[in-house]
């Protein structure tokens, strides 16, 4: 059963082997693929939804477990039309949307049209032409990003609502509620993990850019002078986890917003961005909203959204830091810095060394043959450990097959029972990464692989 020295490790990933990956080991399908599929919008599979699930409790592990000074929320997708006209969704979340009016008919949005053009070296006062066929381009119109939909059985204007296009509205708007049953007094935290919707022009790359997506935000309400302070401590504590969670540092940037990239609203704004395969990309923002959001629904909706010192007496309007990411766009990332290939006497061996506390499953069991007692050991073995750990069965195919296939999905610890294991309790326990192959003692193996769990982690390729 042992395994060759490796050869040697090629580069990192394209975007196309990561999606092959997916498509092949259940991570990630289009959706609707026998219908011909829709556009920018994907179903995880069985991997893809264990995947998904560990990074989004890593996220509420730093934010609830590790912390005492947030408090956890769901609040709904629907919510009250006025949220959105307070929030200015309504008026100012739009795009500049331009139509191709030659032969592809092809629509864009002129902000990014513009950009690419003057990247290439052109003049921001050159006419644009359509990139694709070479046509005509109509004049710019202003595109809302919500999705409309209808709230009761009537669709007309009085019943029209929106998909939320961010999560974080329904924090600010139930900041009161939260205040009052929390017992927490700024600086203190609200953190929610949710879907939000938005109509995007522009889709691609993968589940970088979708029109349905999820988010994990946090808006931490401290006292006015203490805004920069925490801003300073987000940034830092945001890195810090894409890092401990096997992310290599120099993959990463933290990158402060320009002047003209600002919201109206935000004093200071920072992308972590990630070295995906089309380039640095946004992976998560940090930004300091101000009083923006809190001062704005207790104008439209004539609620008081303030904080009240009882031992002072003074009364204010918290400031807000938000730290924002997408579930999508970070296990996109975890995927990507974790794969990798090697040549073992020619053979191609592709790795997916995710932190043990990301992979998908974290232990595969598999008996040698499939006949005299190795399985029925075997599936004794899985028994007592798949409610500790998350833990697979498997006994179809070739050993070495069966040995690649969770090199791919991510686990990161084989257990082997052969005929040794039958006469004397011991099994061969693989590391993913290092394929080192030792003999352990078969009820020794939930104490050990916890231990490892809980123990710090790097990524082979730091």
């Amino acid at each position: 059963m042992s395994e060759e020295t490796p050869e040697k490790k090629t580069s990192d990933a394209s975007l196309d082997e990561i999606v092959a990956l997916c498509k092949r080991r259940g991570f990630i399908f289009p959706s609707s693929e026998i219908y011909g599929g829709v556009g920018a919008t994907y179903d995880y599979g069985h991997y893809g939804v264990l995947l998904r699930n560990n990074v989004k409790n890593e996220w509420w592990r730093s934010m609830l477990t590790d912390r005492d000074d947030i408090v956890a929320i769901d609040s709904a997708i629907i919510q009250h039309p006025r949220v959105w006209e307070a929030s200015g969704h309504l008026a100012g979340f739009s795009d500049p949307l331009v139509q191709c009016l030659g032969d592809c008919k092809r629509r864009f949005r002129e902000d990014h049209l513009r950009e690419a053009h003057i990247e290439a070296g052109g003049s921001p006062d050159d006419v644009l032409v359509c990139p694709v066929c070479g046509g005509e381009l109509s004049e710019p119109r202003e595109f809302n990003l919500m999705f409309k939909t209808h709230a009761g059985p009537v669709a007309d204007s009085g019943n029209e609502v929106y998909l939320r296009p961010e999560t974080a509205q329904g924090i600010f708007i139930n900041f009161k509620n939260v205040l009052q049953f929390s017992r927490k007094s700024p600086p203190f935290g609200i953190a929610q993990i949710g879907k939000s919707f938005r109509n995007e022009i522009t889709t691609g790359n993968f589940i970088f850019r979708t029109r349905e997506f999820e988010q994990m935000e946090m808006e931490f309400f401290c006292p006015p002078d203490e805004a920069e302070k925490w801003h300073q401590h987000w940034m830092k504590y945001r890195m810090d986890w894409y890092t401990e969670l096997g992310i290599r540092p120099g993959n990463l940037i933290l990158r402060a917003h320009d002047a003209d990239e600002l919201s109206h609203y935000s004093a200071a704004t920072s992308d972590i961005e990630y070295l995906y395969p089309m380039g640095f990309s946004e992976l998560e923002g940090i930004a300091n909203r101000g009083d923006f959001d809190l001062t704005q629904h207790a104008e439209f909706s004539g609620e008081k959204l303030e904080y009240f010192d009882q031992q002072t007496g003074e009364r204010y309007v918290p400031h807000v830091i938000e730290p924002a990411a997408g579930v999508d766009r970070a296990t996109l990332a975890f995927m990507v810095d974790a794969y990798w290939t090697e040549e073992v006497e020619g053979r191609q061996r592709t790795v997916l060394s995710l932190h043990p506390r990301l992979a998908p499953v974290k232990v595969a069991i598999l008996p040698l043959v499939r006949k005299e007692g190795m399985d029925d050991l075997a599936r004794e073995i899985y028994d007592g450990l798949k409610h500790r750990l998350g833990a697979e069965y498997d006994e179809k195919g070739a050993i070495g097959k069966r040995y690649r296939r969770q090199d791919e999905i991510g686990t990161p610890w084989c257990v082997t029972i052969d005929g040794e294991s039958l006469s004397d309790g011991t099994v061969t326990l693989r590391d993913r990464d290092s394929l080192e192959q030792t003999r352990v003692k078969a009820d020794e193996l939930g104490e050990m692989l916890s231990a490892r769990l809980a123990q710090p982690w790097q990524s082979p390729r730091h």
